[in-house]
């Protein structure tokens, strides 16, 4: 589970995050806080992976936040997390500030929830593809992914179209959950057998993370996730 810090002095916006972070699977609130000094003791006493930090609060800004914990270990009591910006400012100077502070993110006030949804599982993307390489020196494909590089898909492999390619992956899309190929048949309209090409396809190039549920008896079941950035099919 990725662990997360809410930073904002609105309780009723960080009621609103929480949910939306509590709806997003691979994700857990670990706490909220409502000032500066509040957010940095909290990275100290509660060392969590992310923080959603927001801009304007009551003592000092999120920028010097993000500037103390980038700073030094002192900040964060020796724990440096990742910072994801959500914030109704968007003077272009504030938006510098969080890109040279190292913020992964930049989501902006208001927002639909699907906006921060995506933000969140593009961190658990990124995530995964860091703990993938963390025991070998990566390529630059590999780092490529990492940093959400426009990598030039493959080709697509003879008998598969780019037009039921992108219905397969608009389907997994729209999905908060990950779907098993029989699901992802119902919904887009294509055979179990047509499903199951397209997703393996996605899995074989990691546009498509691979999950397996086990059930009582049987082999285990493949789920997909859409977890590419890149708009190709």
């Amino acid at each position: 589970m990725i662990r997360v810090l809410i930073v904002d002095d609105d309780f009723m916006v960080a009621r609103l995050h929480r949910k939306v972070v509590e709806r997003t699977p691979g994700f857990e609130v670990v706490g909220e806080a409502r000032t500066g000094a509040e957010a940095l003791a909290a990275v100290r006493e509660l060392r969590p992976d992310l923080v959603l930090l927001d801009i304007y609060l009551p003592d000092i800004s999120g920028l010097d936040v993000l500037r103390e914990l980038r700073g030094g270990a002192a900040a964060g009591g020796g724990h440096e997390p990742d910072v994801l910006v959500i914030t109704a400012a968007r003077e272009v100077e504030t938006v510098r500030g969080a890109l040279r502070g190292g913020a992964v993110h930049y989501v902006i006030k208001p927002f639909e929830v699907p906006v921060l949804q995506e933000r969140l599982r593009d961190y658990a993307r990124r995530s995964r593809e860091l703990a993938a390489i963390a025991s070998s020196l990566p390529g630059q494909d590999a780092v490529d992914r990492v940093f959400g590089a426009a990598v030039p898909p493959p080709r697509l492999p003879k008998g598969l179209s780019e037009e039921t390619a992108e219905l397969v992956r608009n389907t997994l899309l729209a999905c908060d959950e990950d779907l098993s190929a029989a699901e992802c048949a119902a919904r887009s309209g294509l055979s179990r057998v047509s499903a199951r090409r397209y997703l393996e396809h996605f899995a074989a190039t990691g546009r498509v993370a691979v999950s397996l549920r086990y059930g009582s008896t049987g082999r285990p079941e493949r789920r997909f996730r859409w977890a590419a950035t890149t708009e190709h099919p």
